[in-house]
């Protein structure tokens, strides 16, 4: 009898730390949210007194806005293709071959999450300003192309951990190249888990702010950058707040993407290889 309520006990122990978990996650979204359709809202309704879109047309009426927007896919497009340029070949060496060295430079790739980012910014600043590299496009996607190292390398090489040897080893056994191997066999097993780290690499690099503004400001101002600049600085709340809402539309459709990914077992047998 002692045991059964122990167990009831834990279970809403568990209920109650989901549901205040949720709660701290979904509150401030809804605030957010409801600030981005708000026309009138004073202190002290509970509720906006106007609902509307007349700060959508304002915002998305700024030129600085549209400037903001098209740097950042820019930025995320430049960074995730020279990314996967670089990190993929190095994954699939991980994942595949012994060398001297493997395990050490395979963790690394930890070292940046394991410091302090922001001091590890500004000491990679003070390096960009001797090379003339403060405030260029250039300067911003090398800083961004650091943060993409987790994803693009311990992903993929889960992987490319998780293909089935042996249909690789059948198909070389009746003639086919390595070359056909890895683009019919290899590539489309892998394939689902690499594009879902591609895709979390464009969304982490359309959202990193640190790097953009430490490295990019004043010249270069992306998305997350202007809303931080509209809330600090201006009297009205709405136009952040709808840069906010805009900025949930990639993250929301990375994590459908990626949901179905992890849902498939393909992390948890890449790593486990």
């Amino acid at each position: 009898m002692a045991r059964v309520l122990t167990e009831r006990r834990i279970d809403w122990t568990g209920i109650v730390f989901a549901v205040l978990l949720t709660l701290v996650i979904v509150f401030p979204l809804i605030v957010v949210g409801t600030w981005a359709f708000a026309n009138v809202w004073r202190y002290p309704s509970v509720i906006p007194q106007e609902f509307g879109l007349r700060y959508w047309g304002m915002t998305l009426a700024r030129a600085d806005v549209w400037s903001s927007i098209s740097i950042s896919l820019l930025l995320s497009t430049v960074v995730t293709v020279l990314s996967a340029v670089i990190c993929l070949p190095a994954a699939y060496a991980f994942a595949r071959l012994e060398f001297p060295g493997r395990s050490v430079l395979f963790f690394s790739f930890l070292a940046g999450q394991a410091f302090p980012k922001f001091g590890l910014l500004v000491a990679i600043a003070g390096i960009f300003l001797q090379l003339n590299l403060i405030g260029t496009f250039w300067g911003v996607v090398l800083i961004q192309l650091v943060g993409t190292l987790l994803f693009m390398i311990w992903i993929p090489v889960a992987a490319f951990q998780a293909v089935d040897r042996r249909m690789e080893e059948a198909a070389r056994d009746v003639g086919a190249s390595p070359l056909r191997v890895f683009w019919s066999i290899t590539l489309p097993q892998a394939g689902p888990t690499i594009a879902a780290a591609v895709l979390l690499s464009f969304v982490g690099t359309f959202y990193e702010t640190e790097g953009a503004w430490l490295i990019g400001a004043p010249a270069i101002r992306t998305l997350p950058v202007l809303m931080i600049s509209f809330i600090n600085n201006q009297p009205v709340i709405q136009f952040g707040a709808v840069l906010s809402v805009l900025l949930w539309i990639p993250s929301f459709i990375a994590l459908l993407f990626a949901r179905r990914v992890i849902n498939s077992g393909s992390f948890a047998r890449g790593f486990g290889g």
